[in-house]
């Protein structure tokens, strides 16, 4: 029998050069905690936007549907039983064209501050290591409230459309008035509650820190609801130039 031959163990290296088991990486990805490094940032990212694509025509289809009943009634007549001609339905009315105008300029003005607020966002992302570095001059840096000028700006449009509709109802136009009336509170009131889901999503995002949420996921956010921001100011140009065009 041969002769037992002691064997040294020595404990494992910690990545000084010679193979062996490195420390943990932060912010590398690789598999590690969800939101821990890029590549899991852009695998969410992506799923964000698919599910916002999918909103995105789901709202469209809705839009589509109103839009074919409302040229289906423009163009819809009876019969007169007096004079046994084929006479229209639609009523033509009055928009408050001024309050309208204001609005849309407000929530195009929205989708300006939310670009500022989207490229703020991917620069503190960029530069969140050197904020924790002292002497680097980046923890006490001033920055524009973006996020915020967007949510007030969206807030304003909504009020300004609620000034709308009471103008529009003193005109004589009502929900039950016959012709394009309904359209009007059901498009703008459509458009509305859609805007109203943007502007909570921008709450959230503006108040991400307060939630201990890493800048990751706030931008994940702010990507995807500036898409959907700019769509819902894409959406109102259209409702507008079709209300317009059924006066």
């Amino acid at each position: 029998m041969s002769p037992l031959v002691p064997i040294d163990i020595h404990p494992p290296k910690s990545g000084d050069g010679g193979g062996g088991v490195h420390p943990p990486e932060i912010g590398g990805g690789g598999g590690r905690d969800p939101g821990d490094g890029f590549p899991d940032y852009e695998r969410r990212l992506q799923r964000a936007r698919i599910g916002l694509i999918c909103g995105m025509v789901s709202v469209s289809m809705l839009f589509i549907i109103l839009t074919a009943v409302f040229f289906a009634r423009q163009t819809s007549v009876v019969l007169d039983s007096q004079t046994h001609r084929y006479i229209r339905m639609w009523i033509p009315m009055v928009l408050p064209i001024h309050l309208l105008l204001w609005n849309t300029a407000i929530l195009l003005c929205s989708s300006v501050t939310l670009e500022f607020a989207r490229r703020q966002v991917a620069r503190d992302m960029v530069l969140a290591p050197l904020r924790t570095i002292v002497g680097t001059g980046m923890e006490g840096r001033v920055r524009a409230p973006w996020l915020l000028m967007t949510t007030v700006l969206g807030i304003t449009f909504l009020f300004g459309q609620w000034l709308a509709w009471t103008e529009f109802r003193g005109l004589g136009f009502r929900s039950s008035t016959a012709g394009p009336s309904p359209f009007f509170y059901v498009l703008t009131g459509a458009h509305a509650i859609h805007l109203t889901v943007g502007i909570v999503i921008l709450l959230y995002a503006a108040m991400a820190s307060l939630f201990h949420k890493a800048i990751e996921h706030k931008r994940i956010v702010v990507e995807v609801t500036r898409w959907y921001w700019h769509f819902m100011g894409v959406l109102w140009v259209y409702v507008f130039a079709l209300l317009w065009f059924g006066q």
